[in-house]
């Protein structure tokens, strides 16, 4: 299932180069998940003080990657490397440095982690792979009179969040986090709740590439779930409007709530920042009243990749190149990588602690398919969520009916495809 500045001198301190020579070049890493922030800037400091060589981190602030890369990629001192995911390539493949013969690409553990485009060249290459579903703290569940056995599908969780709803105040505890529309919330949902929907037209219709335009088949059933999200918690209806991740993941984090849509990255702010016991986590399926659905498993895949900057200097890349394999074969760069982003798709790569991945391996192992990332497909990305937020924002707070959400997920992606292919 997890098959997804400156110019510096001086002599490098240990063997991470790109063929051996010296490097006389610099880095700047454009960071796509905020969450990491931290990781990649205390990393960097750490490959600078053994090579000598800089490395700038820039980390774009959630939801606004595309017009922080634009603005970034505009200037002089544009990023060396950044992101370039299969939604970006018609936008950024022209920028992206051939990768075929580089040591990074060489260190995948499948070369189907790279993204090529038409010409046979390795454009990005996935770095991480992540899985989401929705989070279960046990131990609540079990405190209302639950185990995660007792959820195999939409009908069967939709009956333990009304009944754990209903019982809040004597509980102490409500179903499921609130479903902000923030921008720092409303990612889960125009991007990863909307991969439910897409995911089953996808397979019905033997999609394998980024279609012009889309059905909607399944919207009732993201209709169903966000529903249910946004009934079974303490936070309803216009309140949603500014409701940010921040305050969702406290919920789970604090005990506020049984349910969180979310992904492997939250691992590592839960066991750490709120202390939860890894035993008392689980991750379910998004259930969404699909037929069959009984057997599906977690939603697997990524969309981080790397991309460098055909159009930085020679020195510049290079010592870009020199980084990445650093970062994927060094103890320090796979240590960081195993404890942010979980398995990542390197034969030097550590196994990570994060319990969400054996989870995801063992609904494998029984037999339930995956749930890939169909929404890696979308065109335009940050402008057809945008659409989508705001309709689910105006759906929320009572002002329209489900139809604004119809129009801006079909007729939406219809014109952001067109948009993008004229």
């Amino acid at each position: 299932v997890m098959a997804l500045s400156l110019v510096a001198c001086g002599e490098k301190k240990d063997d991470t180069n790109e063929g051996g020579d010296t490097a006389t070049g610099s880095v700047y890493y454009l960071n796509f998940k905020p969450e990491s922030d931290n990781a990649w800037k205390a990393l960097a400091a750490t490959y600078t003080e053994k090579t000598g060589v800089p490395v700038k981190i820039l980390t774009a602030a959630s939801g606004e990657y595309e017009s922080t890369l634009v603005s970034e990629m505009d200037k002089e001192d544009a990023p060396t490397l950044f992101q370039c995911n299969e939604g970006g390539v018609a936008t950024w493949g022209e920028f992206c440095y051939d990768l075929s013969s580089s040591d990074v690409y060489n260190q995948l553990t499948s070369k189907d982690y790279a993204l090529k485009n038409a010409d046979g060249e390795v454009i990005s290459i996935g770095y991480c792979l992540e899985t989401y579903g929705i989070i279960v703290n046990k131990a609540l569940l079990k405190e209302a009179g639950y185990e995660v056995t007792d959820i195999t599908n939409f009908e069967s969780l939709k009956k333990i969040a009304d009944d754990i709803h209903s019982r809040a105040a004597e509980l102490g505890f409500d179903a499921f986090t609130s479903a902000g529309l923030d921008g720092t919330s409303s990612w889960r949902f125009s991007g990863h709740l909307a991969n439910m929907p897409l995911f089953y037209e996808f397979r019905d219709e033997g999609v394998t590439s980024k279609p012009a335009t889309i059905k909607g088949t399944y919207l009732d059933n993201y209709k169903a779930i966000w529903d249910l999200y946004t009934t079974d918690s303490a936070t309803t209806g216009a309140a949603l409007v500014s409701a940010t991740g921040d305050q969702a993941e406290a919920e789970l984090g604090e005990g506020k709530a049984v349910f969180y849509q979310n992904g492997s990255w939250e691992y590592s702010n839960l066991t750490s920042k709120f202390n939860m016991n890894p035993d008392d986590l689980a991750m379910i399926p998004i259930y969404c009243g699909v037929e069959g659905e009984e057997k599906a498993g977690l939603c697997c895949g990524t969309e981080n990749c790397w991309a460098v900057n055909k159009y930085a200097s020679e020195e510049d890349i290079k010592a870009t190149l020199e980084f990445m394999k650093w970062v994927v074969t060094s103890e320090e760069g796979t240590t960081m990588m195993a404890k942010e982003f979980g398995p990542i798709p390197f034969k030097s790569a550590k196994t990570p602690e994060n319990v969400f991945f054996a989870q995801a391996n063992d609904y494998t192992a029984n037999g339930n398919y995956v749930v890939t990332w169909a929404f890696n497909y979308t065109p335009a990305v940050d402008e057809w969520r945008a659409g989508v937020v705001d309709a689910l924002t105006q759906y929320t707070s009572g002002n329209a009916d489900w139809s604004v959400v119809k129009t801006a997920f079909v007729d939406g992606w219809a014109a952001q495809y067109a948009k993008e292919n004229s």
